[in-house]
Parts: structure tokens; C-alpha cells; sequence
């Protein structure tokens, strides 16, 4: 995984202390989240780490009535500077006075962006893995996820209609459009310190829109059109990166049939959703592709993965995605030399592919993965 995916210019100095709120919710959750702990407090060199174990999830929910209480928000806003979330065992069905947690705790801190990076790591467990490198920009407030939804009786017919509303404004677009583009830049810098030869991406930079506006022209027109206007309105800052449009339907069709033809993909969120965890598909599993979600002064790590029920408890979860999430969270934090040695440490145990859990088609636990981890440190 490249290094500087989340450094931000507002990042002045790096903290030597840096305090973490763990939320590790339901499932898998509270066993990757102490994975991820174990691997930063091995860290040899960097800052020193406070962690301050807080509550949230569907469980705590069916304890308390409250899936996400002001308590852990308060103590994110003022005393963490970030936090890593684990996974939340959100119903299928309607329940009462429940609301997802991490979509409520995206909202309250306004973290408006999901940065999930996809890549590939060549491994002989893997022979038949593509070569990818895509960093997947995920709105992250609005759209259908602002849960606006009721049920009516149609009185024609006497029975229910449900209804959904769908938000796309103009100001979350743009926030998620400049902030593709920025990528996009910061990808483009780093793979410059390589030669051509070795770079996998040898194009401009690259950012594809995604979006459904030959169907919902008004909502996604909105997107589209502010997306685009970011580079239109500032050709002196991003007249050398490239901008491509995909139908969501046909980006799902292209990402598996040709994954390297994307670097930067930009989507709302639902759309957003959908391709990135299909995209953890090319890369064998959601158990190794991390995300941040990202606002303008805090960050908040998460597995990509659910808090797959099936096998919580049994010690068999795979740590890594929750592992390359707190890098990313180093990374925002201006600690990127440690969060380098993360990835590397990483994707040395993956490339050698000896030491793999179940859903990458190994026979390792939790714990032996960490293990690794912590030897390739």
C-alpha cells in the first residue's frame, strides 16, 4: 500500500502523544480492533499511544436502548485526536429506535469522505490475483444513507408503499470531488519518486466519476456536474489530471473485468458502498482492505469488513484490514514512516502467504497473523 494516502496539509506537526478511542462494537469487531492495538503499541519508534476503550453497536443497543451514547462522542471530540471502529451488527429488518452507529458517528464528527485503498500484493497463495491499484473516495454523508424513509398504505390498492428520500447536495459533492483530486495529485507524487519502469500506473493521474444520471438526472446530475466542476474551476491545479465518467452499473462490470484501468474512483454513497466492497473481491477478501473516514479535523479507521457473526469468537477473524486502518490513521496524523512500516510488515506476511486465516484460504488464527505481523516489524 502506497504511503501519504491521508497526510493532510492541516496536519502541521505530528503529535508525540497520540490518544485512541477504541470502539470495537459488535462481532469480530472486539477481536480485530485489540489485533490492530497490539501492532501499534509494537511499533519501535513514533509516538506514544493512549487508548480509551469506548461503547457503541447493535449489542450495546439491545443492553442500553442507545446504539451510539453521547459519552463516547464527547470523549472522541475532546480528549482523542483519533479512533479505529470495528464493525457493527446492524439488522437486516427494522428495529425500533435503532440507528447505525458508524453512519451516525460519520455525521456527528463530519467525516465527510470514506478513503478505502484496493491493491493487489503479489503472493504465490494468490496466482491468479489481478494487478490493481485504486483508491475508492466514498461520500460519506448523504444520499440514500441519511435514512428518510416511511411507509404509506396505498389507498387505491390497500396495500403498504414504502418510500425513500435520497440527498445529494451540491456542498457534500464538492467536498468529496476536491478531495478525489487531491488524491489523485498525492498519488501521482509518490509514484514520481519511483522510475517509470517500476511504477504500476505509468498514465496521468486519473479520477472517474461515478454516478447513474441517465436514470436519476436530477440527484446524480447534481453530483456529476459539481464533481466535474472541481477540475473545470481549477484547471491551474488539476489541468494534469485526467477525468472519466462510469455508469455505476458498467463500473462494476469494468472493475472486475479490467481493475487496472482505475486510479482514483469517486462515488456518492451508496454507489460508493457497493463498489468498494466488491472491490475487496479482486484482492481475495474484505478482510484485508481498510478505510478512514475522513473529515477536515478527525479520523476515524474501519475495517471494511462486517461483524460476521458466523465466526466471532472462534479466533479465526482476519486482523489485517483493521491493522492497515490504524495505519491509515497514522498517516492523517503525520506519523507516515510508522504507518509505512505497518503496510510493509503487512504485506510481507501476505506476499510470503504462509500464514493466512480462513478467508483467504489459510489455516491461521487471529493471533498467528498478528504474530507475523509483529515479526516482519
Amino acid at each position: 500500500m502506497a504511503s501519504n494516502i491521508l497526510r493532510r496539509g492541516f496536519a502541521s506537526a505530528a503529535p508525540s502523544t497520540v490518544k485512541i478511542g477504541l470502539i470495537p462494537a459488535d462481532g469480530i469487531g472486539r477481536e480485530v480492533i485489540p489485533a490492530a492495538r497490539t501492532v501499534l503499541e509494537s511499533l519501535s519508534d513514533g509516538p506514544k499511544f493512549e487508548f480509551v476503550n469506548l461503547d457503541a453497536g447493535f449489542e450495546y443497543f439491545q443492553k442500553t436502548g442507545t446504539a451510539l451514547p453521547q459519552e463516547t462522542l464527547d470523549v472522541l471530540k475532546n480528549e482523542c485526536n483519533g479512533a479505529l471502529f470495528g464493525a457493527v451488527s446492524s439488522p437486516s429488518h427494522k428495529v425500533a429506535g435503532y440507528s447505525s452507529p458508524i453512519v451516525a458517528l460519520r455525521k456527528k464528527l463530519d467525516l465527510y469522505a470514506n478513503v478505502r485503498p484496493v491493491a493487489s500484493v503479489k503472493s504465490p497463495a494468490f496466482p491468479d490475483q489481478r494487478e490493481l491499484d485504486m483508491l475508492i473516495i466514498r461520500e460519506n454523508t448523504e444520499c440514500l444513507y441519511i435514512k428518510s424513509e416511511r411507509q404509506e398504505v396505498d389507498p387505491e390498492t390497500g396495500l403498504k408503499v414504502a418510500w425513500a428520500d435520497r440527498k445529494i447536495t451540491e456542498y457534500a459533492s464538492k467536498r468529496a470531488g476536491t478531495m478525489a483530486f487531491n488524491m489523485a495529485l498525492t498519488r501521482q507524487k509518490l509514484r514520481e519518486q519511483k522510475p517509470l519502469e517500476k511504477r504500476f500506473w505509468k498514465q496521468n493521474p486519473r479520477v472517474t466519476i461515478v454516478h447513474k444520471s441517465n436514470v436519476m438526472s436530477v440527484t446524480d446530475g447534481l453530483w456529476r456536474e459539481t464533481v466535474r466542476a472541481v477540475k473545470e474551476q481549477n484547471p491551474d491545479k488539476y489541468g494534469g489530471v485526467d477525468m472519466e465518467e462510469q455508469l455505476v452499473d458498467s463500473m462494476v462490470y469494468r472493475m472486475f473485468r479490467e481493475p487496472e484501468a482505475f486510479d482514483v474512483v469517486v462515488a456518492p454513497n451508496l454507489y460508493g458502498d457497493i463498489i468498494s466492497d466488491g472491490a475487496a473481491a479482486l484482492v481475495g477478501s474484505l478482510g484485508v482492505v481498510p478505510s478512514a473516514n475522513v473529515g477536515d479535523d478527525f479520523v476515524v479507521g474501519e475495517p471494511v469488513h462486517g461483524s460476521a457473526p458466523d465466526i466471532a469468537g472462534k479466533g479465526i477473524a482476519n486482523p489485517i484490514a483493521a491493522i492497515r486502518s490504524a495505519g491509515l490513521l497514522l498517516e492523517h496524523l503525520g506519523h507516515t514512516q510508522q504507518a509505512l512500516k505497518m503496510y510493509d510488515a503487512v504485506d510481507a506476511v501476505l506476499a510470503e502467504g504462509k500464514i493466512l486465516t480462513p478467508d483467504l484460504g489459510g489455516k491461521s488464527t487471529t493471533t498467528d497473523v498478528v504474530n507475523a505481523v509483529l515479526k516482519n516489524l
